[in-house]
């Protein structure tokens, strides 16, 4: 079976994967936002003025991340088991690094709604800071590692490409 993105007449189409067989399968996905020192000291102690920055950036990576079949062309809708956004601040270089994980059982894999949740939480982010900040620079988006389906384990720092 040869899974692509076109039907027999040559069109873009969703890919059948009724013949897959169902395994557990994750992706984790990385983004960023670097800031103002100004913009990073508001975050940190919590005095931004639309409100609590990072809880409402990891709600909207995890909508986001449901709602990917919605956002993305092609994409299958999936039943996610699991969608965790996490944060880390860099005080050195006033990033905010973003890390998401997706996982469930099925046909098809959930790296582009990891990449979705990153990438969603990265511009919630920007969103509620660019008052103080907008030349706030999101990225890289990359996705770090995926597991499950007939390829197994893929991580970045494999050297393959996913």
């Amino acid at each position: 079976m040869t899974l692509t993105h076109l039907n027999q007449q040559g069109e873009a189409s969703m890919v059948d994967v009724t013949d897959k067989d169902i395994t557990d399968r994750s992706a984790r996905a990385q983004s960023a936002v670097a800031m103002s020192a100004e913009a990073f000291a508001q975050l940190q102690a919590g005095n931004n003025k639309k409100g609590d920055v990072l809880a409402t950036a990891r709600i909207a990576g995890i909508q986001a991340a449901k709602k990917t079949a919605d956002l993305i062309p092609l994409c299958h809708p999936l039943a996610l088991t699991k969608v965790q956004v996490d944060f880390a601040l860099d005080e050195v270089t006033k990033t905010i690094h973003i890390s998401s994980f997706c996982r469930l059982a099925g046909r098809t894999g959930v790296e582009m709604e990891a990449l979705t949740a990153a990438s969603v939480a990265a511009l919630t982010i920007y969103d509620m800071c660019k008052a103080v900040d907008p030349a706030m620079v999101i990225g890289p988006t990359k996705l770090q590692e995926k597991t499950g389906g007939k390829r197994g384990h893929w991580s970045a720092g494999d050297g393959e490409e996913a």
